[in-house]
């Protein structure tokens, strides 16, 4: 099972790695979540390649040892950090300028990737 999953995996990155970076956009990494269903078929268990499951980072900016431009939730991370709010339970609100410059990050990503102009 394990080398299945390790193949199927590899197959899925090297795929979407691809595409991204034709678009100027470097997936550093991604996580998959596999499970079974009702009938013990092998299934893909929660979404893939989106900004809440990988880390996207601009092609052209990226130099090995330098934080590259993401595209990624790591700027809620940072900003969560920065107010000593990481960790904290129940997770707090976040304000509305933040939610705002999320949403532009992530569109941003798919514009990008997709080279659709609207969302």
């Amino acid at each position: 099972m394990a080398d299945e999953l390790c193949r199927i995996s590899l197959s899925l990155y090297e795929k979407c790695y691809q595409h991204a970076l034709g678009k100027g956009i470097i997936i550093a990494d991604t996580k998959f979540e596999f499970g079974y269903d009702e009938y013990g078929r092998l299934t893909l268990g929660d979404e893939i390649f989106t900004p809440d499951s990988s880390r996207f980072w601009e092609a052209e900016d990226y130099q090995t040892g330098v934080s590259p431009k993401s595209y990624d939730k790591q700027f809620v991370r940072d900003w969560l950090i920065q107010n000593k709010l990481n960790g904290i339970t129940p997770a707090p609100e976040l304000p509305d300028d933040i939610v705002k410059k999320t949403e532009m990050v992530y569109k941003d990503c798919y514009r990008k990737i997709t080279e659709k102009k609207d969302y």
